[in-house]
């Protein structure tokens, strides 16, 4: 279809990671982890020392690239970059929020969710079944 984004099949498509240094840590162990030739990784730890600008590049970065399919986002670190979380719109890569170790997952905050709950009380009210 001519409107639909197209995953890349001639390479293998990443998963890119903006965490805590533990749920980094286990993706990495699971296999998630590519650091390519220019030396660019697929990932980023975030900790207190991190800056929010750091955290908007890295978005910004592996939302940009052609071989990433996933971004993967600690759901406290989306809410420091909410407003670039909520604003894109791209089906691929796409954004899913995840919780850590010290922040459990809130679904008021989740952007996909709330976008999903968007649609189903718009075709609800559209088909008259509100």
């Amino acid at each position: 279809m001519a409107g639909r984004a197209q995953i890349r099949t001639n390479n293998s498509a990443l998963i890119a990671m903006i965490a805590d240094e533990d749920t980094v840590t286990g993706f990495l162990l699971a296999g998630v982890g590519n650091v390519d030739i220019r030396r660019k990784a697929n990932y980023l730890i975030v900790d207190s020392k991190t800056t929010v600008k750091a955290i908007e590049d890295a978005f910004k970065e592996f939302t940009s690239r052609e071989d990433i399919a996933v971004v993967l986002i600690s759901q406290y670190i989306a809410n420091m970059i909410r407003f670039l979380v909520d604003s894109y719109n791209k089906p691929v890569p796409a954004i899913l929020e995840i919780p850590s170790k010290d922040h459990p997952y809130d679904p008021a905050h989740d952007s996909v969710l709330s976008r999903v709950r968007y649609l189903f009380s718009a075709e609800s009210v559209a088909s008259g079944r509100r």
